[in-house]
């Protein structure tokens, strides 16, 4: 089954920063918007941020805006997170996966989370003291 592979996740302490990827093997994701995500133990899948297809535009979850930024390299079929000032909070898995399923699929807006595919496994970040 084709998926993206997140990496880049691991332990650090609150106010370090963390640089996830996320890299597609088999399918392009030029002109598809991608989304990170991520999971906190017993509660659903949200939203993290959005990049569009060719990285024009992007979005925030609030409780990231201003430390979180997303980019990607369509050459390289990759999407970053770049994660700084790190909070326990953040403690999460976090996946990729890209809008498959919207005739939007260039764009973020009002994307849902049944509109995207080609999920991760994810990657563990875990922020303590």
């Amino acid at each position: 089954q084709a998926r993206f592979v997140e990496s880049g996740g691991g332990s650090v302490q609150p106010g370090e920063s963390l640089s996830l990827s996320c890299v597609a093997s088999e399918f392009p994701i030029k002109d598809y918007a991608v989304g990170w995500f991520r999971q906190f133990p017993g509660k659903e899948r949200e939203g993290v941020s959005c990049i569009s297809g060719r990285g024009i535009s992007s979005n925030y979850s609030e409780s990231v805006k201003g430390r979180f930024f997303v980019s990607r390299d369509n050459d390289k079929n990759t999407v970053y997170l770049e994660m700084n000032s790190l909070k326990p909070e953040d403690t999460a898995i976090y996946f990729c996966a890209e809008r498959v399923a919207s005739v939007l699929y260039r764009m973020c807006d009002h994307g849902t989370l049944d509109e995207f595919g080609y999920w991760g496994r994810g990657t563990q970040v875990t922020v303590s003291i």
